[in-house]
């Protein structure tokens, strides 16, 4: 059996595929919580700046990540 999978390439595909599948959406959530948690609005309805921040930076990479990705198939994805 050892010579037909290639364990390195499987280790990387499912650690690759964890991080993206479960990282990306735990930041955007982050990112939602930060602007609408509770506390995150005083009285006022004003997020504060390190809150607005922090939502922002989240975001952010999250954009990138997708944007990286949809530029690295475009290029052949090898």
């Amino acid at each position: 059996m050892n010579q037909f999978v290639e364990w390195d390439a499987l280790a990387n595909i499912l650690v690759f595929g964890i991080l993206v599948g479960a990282g990306l959406p735990t930041l955007f959530a982050v990112g939602v919580r930060l602007l609408a948690g509770q506390g995150a609005a005083d009285a006022e309805g004003h997020v504060s700046r390190p809150r607005l921040v922090g939502a922002y930076v989240c975001f952010g990479l999250v954009v990138l990540a997708i944007l990286g990705a949809v530029a690295y198939i475009a290029a052949g994805g090898h």
